[in-house]
């Protein structure tokens, strides 16, 4: 008999610290350390900004970061993702995402960037005359 449970073996209501579906229950802040902002200023956090690892980062001892930090860094491995898209991804709010992605801009381990605007891409009219002039060629 546990301390939790009761003479008859069941446990008391409120004992368990985990869900057996969910599995341990982490709070965000301790993923965190209590922080509820990215550390480097002027670093766009919105949903769409474009996160990019950054090969070959210095500091390879990944015994530093936390387990979060590193199903990040593994989640932008192959392609560049979105703020949201890592948070989906991690199964990870998307205020604790941020704060560990700041951890990781400060380390050098990814970059963050926005997508251009639609207001300054190329005109389409313009890139079909690039391609019927390459087809002439």
């Amino acid at each position: 008999m546990t301390e939790e449970s009761t003479a008859d073996g069941r446990e008391r209501p409120g004992s368990q610290w985990y869900d057996n579906e969910a599995g341990p229950l982490v709070r965000p802040y301790a993923m965190t350390g209590g922080r509820t902002r990215p550390a480097p200023a002027g670093v766009p956090f919105d949903l769409i900004a474009l996160v990019t690892r950054v090969p070959g980062a210095p500091g390879a001892d990944t015994t530093v970061l936390g387990p979060e930090h590193r199903i990040l860094i593994e989640l932008c491995r192959t392609e560049t993702q979105s703020v949201a898209e890592l948070a989906a991804d991690a199964d990870l709010p998307v205020g604790v995402v941020r704060v560990l992605l700041g951890d990781l801009v400060e380390l050098g381990r990814v970059s963050v960037s926005r997508p251009v605007p639609p207001a300054q891409l190329p005109d389409e009219r313009i890139l079909r005359e690039v391609i019927d002039g390459l087809r002439a060629l």
